[in-house]
């Protein structure tokens, strides 16, 4: 039997129509990728150990614990959230910070650096984004893995001194220096500035809220002396993060939270987030991003994935194994063997566990062995004596058999 030519043609371009509407559906349940939900029962997993925590966190050992999250295999085992009344706790107090609720003088102190207000701190504007700290360092490296897979940058021996044009260096011998630098310099904490920060608080001496306090932040970390040749000696400075903003901007004609957007958290489907601006302009990328708990946990899947997500590979192939490599090891110089990668830290284990950190207590764990990520959000700002969680969070996750 034939079938009619007009008949067969009209068959074949609805079959035409089908495939790509089936095509594009299948593309956009894909990318709008969700967390199983289960538990620690359902998976007949360890439930003894997370129980415990949780217990001492709601008898404040840990101080103000804001969000818990656990997911193994892509299945959330658990998450708690702890509504912290943060007008109550940040009430009165005072300092180099900032100021909570009825200690402000001015309304010009409530400000984005405020680190004791709630309007800012620890949620933004009372959402369910929150800040991130340090973590934020951990992300922007990822970012930077993004530019140098599109191309934008060649690789981290770029030397970045060209980016540093429309800033006039004045001590020779600065200059000689940065003439000098590479990425991989910078995204190691290798700079090789004078820079005090690590193991202080904010409300003490030090070079990260001096900088959080100028009017332009990269001319800040241009002023700092030289210490000793790039590449040779690691030193933990939020500074150094900073030039990655303003590398990010250069390399792509973009900010970093607007390229971000473009190359990485859309592919996520990470849609609400907040990052801070620095007076000039620059996105803040030594502590500036708010993420909610669920989102951050998918920069952690795409690590455990090798930098793929839905079939694409967003970061180049090597990146995570790089990133995430002891570039710098026993980095508190007592002979230990931890070690620091592209701004992300690394536990002393042969295949180290993968953490991002934040102040007042922001942890991204990565256990890739387990399959695992941990995610804690918290506020331990206020000079409250607490237990830090870190340790028996890390036993929790390193015991979910």
């Amino acid at each position: 039997m034939k079938m009619n030519t007009k008949i067969l043609i009209f068959f074949i371009f609805i079959c035409f129509i089908f495939a790509c509407t089936t095509n594009k559906d299948s593309s956009n349940l894909q990318q709008n990728f969700e967390w199983q939900i289960s538990s620690f029962e359902e998976q007949k997993l360890n439930q003894k150990n997370i129980d415990s925590l949780i217990q001492r966190i709601n008898d404040n050992v840990y101080g103000n614990i804001d969000e818990l999250l656990i997911i193994k295999n892509d299945t959330v085992l658990i998450h708690e959230n702890y509504n912290r009344d943060y007008a109550k706790i940040s009430k009165g107090q005072k300092g180099k910070m900032g100021c909570g609720i009825d200690a402000c003088l001015d309304s010009a102190d409530i400000h984005i650096y405020n680190y004791y207000h709630p309007k800012f701190h620890p949620y933004y504007q009372k959402e369910n984004i929150h800040t991130l700290q340090s973590i934020t360092k951990s992300v922007t490296s990822t970012i930077i893995g993004c530019a140098i897979k599109e191309g934008k940058i060649k690789s981290v021996d770029e030397k970045i001194f060209p980016v540093l044009k429309d800033y006039s260096i004045n001590d020779e011998s600065i200059k000689t220096h940065y003439q000098n630098v590479n990425l991989y310099d910078v995204l190691s904490m290798q700079l090789g500035i004078e820079w005090k920060e690590l193991g202080l608080s904010l409300e003490q001496e030090n070079n990260v809220s001096a900088m959080e306090k100028s009017n332009d932040w990269i001319e800040y970390v241009l002023e700092q002396k030289v210490d000793t040749v790039p590449g040779t000696k690691w030193i933990y400075n939020s500074g150094a993060t900073q030039l990655l903003s303003l590398i990010t901007k250069k390399k792509t004609s973009k900010n970093i939270d607007d390229y971000a957007n473009e190359v990485l958290f859309k592919k996520l489907d990470i849609q609400n987030y907040y990052w801070k601006k620095t007076p000039t302009g620059l996105a803040d990328t030594e502590g500036g991003l708010y993420l909610n708990a669920k989102d951050l946990a998918k920069i952690g899947r795409l690590y455990l994935q090798n930098g793929v997500w839905n079939n694409e590979q967003i970061l180049p192939e090597n990146w995570v194994e790089i990133a995430t490599k002891k570039q710098v090891i026993d980095i508190y110089g007592d002979g230990g063997k931890e070690g620091y990668g592209y701004q992300w830290w690394l536990t002393k284990d042969e295949q180290p566990k993968v953490i991002g950190l934040g102040y007042g207590n922001q942890f991204l764990i990565i256990l890739p062995k387990e399959n695992i990520i941990g995610v804690v959000f918290a506020w331990n700002v206020f000079e409250e004596k607490s237990k830090y969680i870190y340790g028996d969070f890390m036993e929790v996750l390193e015991n979910i058999k």
